[in-house]
C-alpha cells in the first residue's frame, strides 16, 4: 500500500529497511547560517515535493525508487556546532557499515563536515565533488570550525576536493583554493570542456555534496544565500550524468533548501535533482 510517510509516497515494499538499497537521512540543522534561515525546514518541503513527482525518469527509462529508499531517523542534535558535528560523524561512521547507498538532506552545509570525515576515513583515496556558489574554505568562522562557511575546509586537507560553480568567497579563502580544481562559474559559462577536465582529476570513488545555491538564484531563490550567475538545470544534469557514468559515487548530500512559502518550484527542483541522481546511480553503466 502507498504510505505518505515514505519517500515519494512509495509503497511499503520499496521502503523496507533491510531490502532498500538507498538510505536517506535528514539533518535538519540550521544553527550557523548567517543570513537567510529556514534550511531546517528543507527536508519536509523536499518530501512533499517528492510525493507529487512522477517516478518514471524519461532520460534513463527507469523507475529508480524500485531499488528501495528507506528513511533513516534524523539527527536532531542542535545544542552546538561541535555537538552536531560529533553526532553526524558518529552516525555516518555507523551507517557506512550497513552496506547501503547513503544519501543525506540538510540542513545547512555545516552538516556535511561530519559526513565527509566519516567517508574519507573509509575510502582512503576519496574525491569530494562540491557543487556550490561558495568556497566554504574558512578554517573557522564565528569561533567554530563547524560553521557552514567551513563546510569543506577539512575536506581540502584530507581528500581530493573539486569545486564547481563557485562565485562568492572571502579573500582569505584564496590561499586554500586549489586553482587547478576550482571551476569558477564565470569561467565555465558557455563552455563544456571543463566537465571532462574535472572528471579526469577525480579518483575512482567520489562523494558528492551539493549546496543548492550552486543554481542560479532565478531557479533557486530558496536558499540561505542565493547568488546570481549560477548553474542552470540542463548543464548541471549533463555534467552529473558524465560523473556517474565514469566514477563510483559512494554517497551524496543535498543541502541548504530554505523553503519560501508560496513558491514550490525550488522545492520541486530539489526533489527532481535527488531522484535524477538515484536514476543515474542505478541505471547508468558507471563503476
Amino acid at each position: 500500500m502507498i504510505n505518505n510517510t515514505n519517500y515519494a509516497g512509495i509503497e511499503d515494499d520499496f521502503a523496507n529497511k533491510e531490502t532498500a538499497k538507498v538510505w536517506l537521512q535528514s539533518l535538519p540543522y540550521d544553527g550557523t547560517s548567517s543570513w537567510g534561515k529556514g534550511a531546517d525546514k528543507g527536508f519536509d518541503a523536499f518530501l512533499d515535493a517528492s510525493a507529487n513527482m512522477e517516478l518514471y525518469d524519461i532520460e534513463t527509462d527507469s523507475e529508480a525508487y524500485r531499488n528501495g529508499v528507506f528513511i533513516v531517523n534524523p539527527i536532531t542534535e542542535d545544542s552546538s556546532p561541535e555537538a552536531v558535528f560529533k553526532a553526524i560523524y558518529e552516525s555516518t561512521t555507523a551507517l557506512l557499515k550497513e552496506g547501503k547507498f547513503l544519501t543525506f538532506f540538510g540542513g545547512e552545509h555545516a552538516v556535511s563536515i561530519g559526513i565527509i570525515k566519516a567517508y574519507y576515513e573509509k575510502f582512503k583515496n576519496l574525491t569530494v565533488l562540491q557543487l556550490d556558489a561558495h568556497t566554504d574554505l574558512r578554517p573557522e568562522y564565528l569561533g567554530s570550525p563547524y560553521n557552514h562557511a567551513c563546510a569543506v575546509y577539512d575536506t581540502s586537507q584530507n581528500a581530493n576536493l573539486i569545486q564547481v560553480g563557485i562565485r562568492s568567497m572571502d579573500k582569505s579563502e584564496m590561499q586554500y583554493v586549489n586553482r587547478d580544481q576550482c571551476y569558477f562559474a564565470e569561467e565555465i559559462y558557455g563552455r563544456t570542456d571543463w566537465m571532462q577536465q574535472s572528471i579526469d582529476q577525480m579518483t575512482d570513488d567520489v562523494y558528492l555534496t551539493i549546496d543548492l545555491d550552486v543554481f542560479d538564484s532565478s531557479l533557486m531563490p530558496s536558499t540561505g544565500t542565493p547568488e546570481p550567475g549560477g548553474l542552470f538545470w540542463n548543464e548541471t544534469i549533463i555534467y552529473l550524468r558524465k560523473v556517474f557514468e565514469q566514477k563510483n559515487i559512494v554517497g551524496l548530500d543535498i543541502v541548504e533548501l530554505a523553503p519560501i512559502e508560496g513558491n514550490g518550484a525550488p522545492n520541486f527542483l530539489a526533489a527532481k535533482l535527488y531522484y535524477k541522481l538515484l536514476s543515474y546511480k542505478f541505471e547508468l553503466n558507471g563503476k
